[in-house]
């Protein structure tokens, strides 16, 4: 029997600490997994080109629990060590196995799928353990080895037993790391981490029901036989040809990641590149709600088929992270920083190529299927509204496809738009005026009255609309958005031709005096008087595009003015001069009428407006039955 001391060398004990000092002790599981799945694909490699004279069979990775030996033994059957190679990748900590075995087969092992650094991923073990054992025997036809450690610098090395090739290594898990020796926690984290390894994993076993053999009885059982519980799938649709899969096959994945996720997604995304740098993956556009928060952090990210984390800010553009799937690249590293992200040169390219990518895709459904794309409009616009106000490459691809839906239900892109409005919809400066409404029922009066001018009145309601509407008036020449209730209609789009009031100056200082004593000092009302139509509504409660706008910009994120978002609501009153009922008014002698008059038009326009509530409410109730009456 051997014995010795562990070599750590100064040089190599920084990338041991980097990559465990800020780690879960639960990734010890996802190291020592993924060691036995790189043994496992090297050999696959060497028997592939002729250097392993072996069978390489259907080899697999078992993982048990002993729990009243306090043990739990990750075993495989791929190509072992020597005693040799444990002296060198074991014991001389940091030597990378995995590296080198990539650096001496380049050319031919870049599809072996190699994950790791074995010499660092082993001694992960030692954040749960107290003792760790290696019981392993080399492809290569030499005695089998059985090293054990205690976590100091000592270990032994003697020969062993062992007649199959492959290594087992046996865990003494330590008295403040037990609840690695239930079985449920163990099952829980290779769902987690190795939920898509490329070698099978067993992790018990389980019982299945076989067939009725031919003249069985039907209250006779069932025949049942215990088989092996293989955990993950080793061939996830990621991996696959997009030309080897069907749609069923993309939804069938999708329930897989998301089983309690009941709706199907609306499509996907097969992420496929090789150069310059590596990525597969698959994102699927999931139905969204306007919520932005409870959307992120679905989208898995893995390397080589091994979780790496759920959060992919950094490496997903963030407007995509509302999405779902899996995304997996060997050139992004287990352990990450977001410093670490947002520097790296790779990262960033991976980034571009999902966003144009998934510009492609959006491009590719609006031109083959126009109808089916304004279905789910609905449904994915939240995330191209986001994109586009975030990714300036995304916004030139996304305006040949981002839709402007009216009230109607009628879908224009933005240069249909331009070109249906711009004879009706452009004012007296030459300016294009996009009208729109947020909410088709509160807003009802107001889309009418723009209607009965043939205008166009989009519907646009998501919670980030401002900041578009604002980029967009920026980026495009000469257009001004405004909503139905900003102003009165003939404001909202000026033309040269101006109403004349019937009042003079004098009744309209009169007229004004006479609402603001009813009013009262502290109304939030700006009372203007206008010249319009003769049938147009007496009074018109408007809030003004520009402050209504800044404000909820300023709640959604950004955009507004400094302490916006809590400034009080802020509407005009817009008195109709030429209509009927204001020239009444104006010339009611009786001081009680004409407060009733003024009352009963002012509730009817915030009733208009959906302003009208509580004890309002009921009192302009009242006051309408007494008036008929």
């Amino acid at each position: 029997m051997a014995t010795g001391k562990i070599n750590v060398s100064v040089d190599n004990i920084f990338p041991l600490i980097k990559k465990f000092l800020y780690s879960d002790h639960e990734i010890f599981l996802r190291e020592l997994v993924s060691n036995a799945t790189d043994a496992t694909l090297k050999l696959k490699h060497l028997t592939s080109i002729g250097e392993a004279k072996v069978e390489y069979g259907n080899p697999l990775i078992e993982v048990k629990v002993d729990k009243k030996g306090k043990k739990l033994h990750v075993i495989d059957q791929g190509l072992g060590m020597t005693e040799e190679e444990v002296k060198k990748y074991i014991n001389e900590v940091a030597f990378s196995g995995a590296e080198e075995f990539l650096n001496k087969y380049e050319d031919s092992a870049k599809d072996a799928g190699i994950i790791g650094h074995f010499g660092l991923g082993f001694y992960s073990a030692f954040m749960v353990a107290h003792k760790v054992e290696i019981i392993t025997k080399s492809f290569q036809d030499e005695t089998a080895v059985h090293w054990t450690c205690d976590g100091s610098p000592n270990f032994t090395i003697e020969e062993s037993d062992k007649k199959e090739r492959g290594t087992e290594i046996i865990l003494h898990i330590a008295d403040d790391s037990t609840e690695f020796l239930e079985e449920s926690r163990i099952r829980e984290l290779l769902r987690k981490y190795n939920k898509f390894m490329p070698v099978p994993i067993k992790f018990g076993t389980k019982t299945e029901t076989l067939p009725k053999p031919e003249g069985a009885k039907e209250e006779d059982p069932a025949p049942t036989k215990e088989v092996d519980n293989i955990i993950n799938n080793p061939n996830p649709a990621w991996t696959k040809q997009p030309t080897d899969l069907k749609d069923e096959d993309y939804k069938s994945f999708y329930r897989e990641l998301y089983p309690m996720q009941f709706e199907e997604p609306l499509f996907h995304i097969h992420l496929n590149v090789d150069y310059p740098f590596n990525l597969t993956g698959i994102l699927y556009f999931p139905k969204l709600t306007n919520d932005l928060n409870i959307q992120k952090d679905k989208i898995q990210l893995y390397q080589n088929q091994v979780f790496v984390t759920d959060n992919v800010e950094g490496i997903v553009p963030e407007f995509l992270t509302m999405l779902r799937g899996v995304i997996d690249s060997p050139d992004i590293p287990l352990n990450v920083s977001r410093s670490y992200l947002q520097a790296d040169g790779a990262v960033k390219k991976i980034s571009s190529y999902i966003t144009r990518k998934v510009a492609d895709k959006l491009t590719s459904l609006f031109k083959n299927n126009r109808e089916d794309f304004e279905k789910k409009w609905n449904d994915i616009k939240i995330v191209i509204e986001y994109g586009m106000l975030s990714e300036d490459k995304f916004f030139e691809k996304a305006d040949k496809f981002a839709l402007y839906p009216t009230v109607d239900g009628a879908y224009y892109t933005f240069e249909e738009l331009q070109e249906k409005i711009k004879g009706n919809q452009t004012d007296k400066d030459e300016k294009m005026v996009i009208l729109y409404a947020s909410d088709k029922e509160a807003q009802h009066s107001y889309i009418e009255t723009a209607k009965s001018k043939g205008y166009e009145v989009l519907l646009l309601d998501s919670p980030i609309i401002g900041h578009l509407m604002q980029k967009l008036e920026t980026t495009k020449e000469k257009i001004s958005f405004a909503r139905v209730d900003a102003d009165h209609i003939d404001k909202l789009i000026q033309k040269e031709d101006t109403q004349i009031s019937k009042l003079s100056d004098e009744e309209k200082e009169k007229l004004k005096s006479d609402l603001e004593a009813v009013f009262g000092e502290k109304s939030n009302y700006t009372i203007q008087l206008e010249a319009m139509d003769s049938d147009a509504s007496p009074f018109v409660i408007t809030e003004p595009e520009f402050l209504r706008r800044m404000k909820e910009m300023q709640q959604t994120g950004g955009g507004g003015m400094f302490g916006m978002g809590n400034m009080p609501e802020m509407y005009n009153l817009i008195v109709n001069t030429n209509h009927e009922l204001v020239g009444e008014i104006l010339n009611t002698k009786t001081a009680k009428k004409k407060e009733r008059l003024i009352n009963q038009s002012l509730d009817l326009a915030k009733l208009s407006k959906g302003l009208l509530k509580g004890k309002e409410l009921t009192e302009f109730i009242k006051r309408s039955y007494e008036m008929v009456k």
